[in-house]
């Protein structure tokens, strides 16, 4: 059965001039789509198969991300069903030169296996093997927004 930190994925963007919008801050519609790709990235990577988006809740948009400092996405499992996936999603606005992090969106998904055909199919179960992944999984069952230093 596979860990959550196996599951944990974290990717970077460094923001760009065509990821902006007038105000000179990432895009909305950029944020959400790295945030849904990393986040299928990391229930496939749970499920074994093909995962697809069934549903995004709640996007809090906390703080923008200027051109020339890096979004950071982070996601995990932190819960199943019996082919859903729900991954926590983090976006934290990083400065590429002193690594310091600020919680900038945040928001809860679900995926769905599927298998060739596309039909859905079920997942194993999730297990929480260390500290850091306990902490984590109650940090989202919680709905807890504090920055993540992992």
């Amino acid at each position: 059965m596979p860990d959550l930190m196996e599951t944990f994925l974290e990717n970077r963007w460094m923001v760009q001039p065509n990821h902006a919008n007038s105000l000179g801050t990432t895009h909305g519609g950029n944020v959400l789509k790295w945030m849904d790709e990393v986040g299928a990235m990391s229930a496939m990577r749970f499920a074994g198969r093909d995962c697809v988006t069934a549903r995004m809740d709640q996007v809090d948009f906390k703080q923008p991300i200027p051109v020339g400092e890096t979004a950071l996405v982070e996601a995990y499992v932190y819960e199943t069903g019996r082919s859903s996936v729900r991954v926590r999603l983090r976006v934290f606005r990083e400065n590429p030169r002193s690594g310091e992090r600020e919680l900038t969106t945040e928001s809860y998904s679900v995926y769905v296996a599927i298998d060739d055909d596309r039909d859905p199919v079920p997942v194993p179960e999730l297990t929480v093997d260390t500290e850091e992944g306990e902490r984590l999984r109650e940090e989202a069952l919680n709905g807890d927004d504090k920055e993540s230093t992992a």
